[in-house]
């Protein structure tokens, strides 16, 4: 940690000066963006996971892009990332939705500014969806704590559903959130999990032992060591019963039946969760809850790439053909969304177990220099956005508008699968394999990085006014 922090001290000065510079530029009430851009590397060495970058600043950077800048070509899609300020209404509400919604009002604010109108899409698989399914999970406890009830019934359901994206369009949400993250009115209702009442439920289930496991939940062990995770699953399994599965021990539900009735059972769960914990607490624990679900998978559409086999298939050294077509195949793939750094690791070697299988045996990632942010959607051409693992959330700020934090990591060599039979990937230790951390070029330096990713800052873009009329 005395590297990092040496190596730190050096670079931050510049960090700390910039900004100096943009507030006193700030007067003049002008629009400027200043950018500090990665010098270009190349990675030739046969370890490339563990070659340094070339720059970069090791701290986190808060990105709060301003001004879309000329595209340094014509072929480079610039992603929605530029400042937004949302403009905020009344709301026409049905009128038959008896809650009141200002005692969850935090929630719902910042569910509307994580599934914001421009960047709800790209951000959904990681920032907006998670939010909003927490929200709903919160919002059917709430809604029941007068009653014995722990769902909604699907008429109220209903109409609560609309309010609820009602009054999130109004602060500035998008109104496809129904579409964008596949959820519905029914998700309130307990579907078809045989226990929706509290009374049932806690004859049936060891509710101190769920709140215990549930209560706080450790963003840094559950993913790897789940305590809250099985005792969800725990819960649902008892008050989904055995009958649920057999009737009258003749026919058997089937697997699809089997899954949505578990699932069913799992929200009556999360509800009775968020009765007995603060609206914070159990925010908290529902998105790292999610955090654990989406950085297991490569959210990516990974398309057949064909021509990226035939460029590819025949290679032994850097290739034109070859990392021109390796280029424009993630180029395309990388415009769906921003992803994690971790989902980042998952979807290259997922791609390159798919190339692997075509008979593509040689290292292209190698030969042609791919790096780990290529995968995650870019700004201008060369610099990519890896959202954090943790759960993160967009930050409004009235003069900067809405912004996120990324962990920029600068040319972090992606990792090509050992074997073409990759199945499952553990990034959880003593496991994982991950690619060695870049460190830092400070002499004197005798211990290791601990954390894999270090936030490099190569992106810097300030707001600083309005244009002069």
């Amino acid at each position: 940690m005395d590297c990092v922090k040496t190596g730190t001290r050096v670079k931050g000065s510049l960090s700390h000066q910039l900004l100096i510079f943009a507030v006193w530029l700030s007067s003049f009430r002008n629009v400027l963006a200043l950018q500090t851009l990665p010098e270009p590397s190349h990675i030739s060495s046969t370890s490339v996971l563990a070659s340094p970058p070339k720059s970069g600043i090791f701290e986190p950077i808060e990105i709060s892009p301003a001004v879309i800048p000329h595209l340094p070509s014509p072929e480079d899609s610039f992603p929605p990332m530029y400042p937004t300020f949302p403009t905020t209404y009344d709301p026409v509400l049905t009128g038959r939705c008896l809650v009141n919604f200002s005692a969850i009002s935090s929630i719902m604010d910042k569910t509307a500014c994580d599934c914001n109108q421009p960047l709800a899409a790209v951000v959904g698989n990681v920032i907006c969806c998670p939010q909003f399914s927490s929200l709903l999970h919160i919002f059917q406890g709430f809604y029941s704590t007068r009653s014995d009830n722990l769902v909604l019934q699907n008429a109220v359901a209903d109409d609560c559903f609309k309010d609820i994206v009602s009054i999130l369009a109004s602060r500035g949400a998008n109104s496809s959130l129904p579409t964008i993250c596949s959820v519905k009115s029914s998700n309130l209702t307990g579907g078809s999990c045989p226990v929706k009442d509290i009374t049932t439920f806690e004859k049936s289930v060891n509710t101190s032992k769920l709140l215990e496991a549930c209560g706080k939940v450790d963003p840094l062990k559950e993913c790897c060591r789940p305590i809250c995770q099985p005792a969800i699953m725990e819960a649902a399994l008892k008050i989904l019963g055995t009958q649920s599965f057999l009737n009258d021990k003749k026919n058997i539900i089937g697997p699809s039946n089997h899954v949505d009735m578990l699932n069913d059972c799992k929200g009556v769960v999360y509800s009775w969760i968020s009765k007995k914990l603060p609206h914070d607490a159990a925010n908290t624990a529902f998105r790292i809850l999610s955090a654990c679900k989406v950085n297991k998978v490569c959210p990516l559409d990974l398309r057949q790439p064909s021509e990226v086999i035939e460029a590819c298939q025949n290679v032994s050294a850097p290739s034109p053909s070859c990392c021109s077509s390796l280029n424009t195949y993630i180029a395309r793939v990388r415009r769906q969304m921003l992803i994690t750094n971790r989902q980042a690791i998952i979807c290259a070697t997922v791609f390159g177990s798919m190339l692997q299988k075509a008979g593509v045996m040689t290292n292209v990632y190698q030969l042609c220099d791919v790096d780990l942010k290529d995968f995650s959607l870019q700004a201008y051409g060369q610099e990519g956005c890896l959202l954090r693992s943790l759960p993160a959330d967009m930050v409004f700020d009235n003069s900067s508008g809405l912004s996120f934090t990324c962990d920029l990591s600068d040319n972090i060599a992606a990792p090509w699968p050992s074997s073409s039979s990759f199945t499952s990937l553990s990034l959880c230790a003593p496991e994982m394999s991950l690619p060695a951390l870049p460190t830092s070029d400070t002499s004197g330096c005798d211990r290791g990085v601990v954390d894999f990713f270090v936030p490099i800052l190569f992106l810097f873009v300030f707001v600083l006014g309005s244009l002069l009329l």
